[in-house]
């Protein structure tokens, strides 16, 4: 039978295992906060610095330090209970440590990544955003994946063998998702060949597609249609079909026929020189391009000169404005000279008087 002694010493014993499990976790708070204070710090200064990378450092190790240190100090107080009781259960915790460790330590890393990439972005303005990007996510990926394997082989299983699983599953899934896939290499497509980034305005007359392209993702890209709608585009449509890029413009055309009467066809010379002064002497063509104005066609109810040029602007709204004002000005000329602009007529002659009255008496 236990006597007083022996459950004087249990207790004290007990007691003691607790007070160490609570020192653990009062240390572990301590430890996080200063951790917390020391960063805060050293964010403060890094801040200060021209140099972006010792910001993004400081910042991609918040929280993942902070998951180290408890995961660490929880595997240490589980150490003291299973030592106290005995539990197998607690045999658990150390793989379950070492892969909360290693996730940590992948999560610092696409933190990091990301934070690379903010930094290139807003750094250089000669960088595409759209490659930056898709070089963000390859790393993410191999982060991700690199990690998994590490955890795999903490927890016991053999890699090749999950490589080998991985390469005869592979096969399977490959037959199960190939629309996926053909998504995911046409994002990888438009990545490399880069036919359009994030901002241009796109169309294609091969698919009804046209719009301002706002995301480009490994399985679909998001374009803002000029009515707001979006549109969702499996990233395979863009290997067979064929995209033109507005926003690549080097300048805007204009091309347009008008039309005089065939009385003004005296004026049409004059018309058509002064027509073309015009345009040499407006600001906002280009007379490095090709510019033509000629007297072009006899239309059955016109005489037809066209204007070919182009304008130094690419902007949609501003191309109209010097468009309207091309063609408002071509107006004037066509009135200043006394002529007017022809619309489709019918013209009916009549015969001779003397014809019709010697058919008339002949009835």
């Amino acid at each position: 039978m236990m006597n007083w002694d022996d459950f004087s010493q249990l207790i004290t014993q007990k007691d003691l295992y607790v007070l160490q499990v609570f020192l653990v976790i009062f240390g572990l708070l301590i430890l996080d906060l200063i951790q917390r204070k020391v960063l805060k710090r050293l964010q403060l200064k890094a801040e200060k610095t021209k140099n972006r990378w010792d910001d993004a450092i400081i910042d991609s190790l918040k929280k993942p330090i902070s998951l180290i240190i408890w995961a660490a100090g929880l595997y240490l107080a589980t150490e003291i209970i299973q030592e106290a009781t005995g539990a197998v259960i607690f045999n658990a915790v150390e793989p379950i440590r070492d892969t909360v460790i290693i996730g940590a330590l992948a999560w610092f890393m696409v933190r990091l990544i990301k934070h690379g990439e903010q930094n290139f972005i807003k750094g250089k303005k000669e960088v595409d955003p759209t490659t930056v990007d898709a070089i963000a996510k390859l790393l993410k990926m191999a982060v991700v994946i690199t990690a998994m394997l590490v955890v795999l082989q903490t927890l016991g299983f053999s890699i090749s063998g999950v490589v080998a699983f991985g390469g005869i599953g592979g096969m399977a899934v490959g037959f199960a998702a190939k629309d996926l896939l053909a998504n995911f290499f046409g994002g990888l497509t438009i990545y490399l060949d880069r036919p359009f980034t994030v901002g241009d305005s796109i169309r294609s007359q091969d698919h009804d597609i046209e719009g301002t392209v706002e995301q480009i993702g490994w399985r679909l890209t998001r374009i803002r249609r000029f009515d707001k709608r979006p549109l969702y585009v499996p990233n395979s449509v863009f290997t067979t079909i064929a995209v033109q890029n507005s926003s690549r413009m080097l300048n805007r055309r204009i091309y347009e026929t008008i039309g005089i009467r065939y009385d003004d066809a005296g004026k049409m010379k004059t018309i058509v020189s002064k027509v073309k002064n015009m345009l040499k002497n407006n600001p906002e063509i280009d007379t490095g391009q090709t510019m033509i104005v000629n007297f072009n066609s006899f239309a059955p109810s016109s005489l037809d000169f066209f204007i070919y040029t182009f304008t130094k602007t690419t902007n949609w709204a501003e191309y109209h404005e010097i468009k309207q004002d091309v063609m408002l000005k071509i107006i004037d000329i066509i009135e200043e000279e006394g002529a007017e602009c022809a619309f489709p007529t019918s013209t009916i002659h009549l015969a001779d008087k003397d014809i019709l009255k010697t058919l008339e008496d002949r009835a």
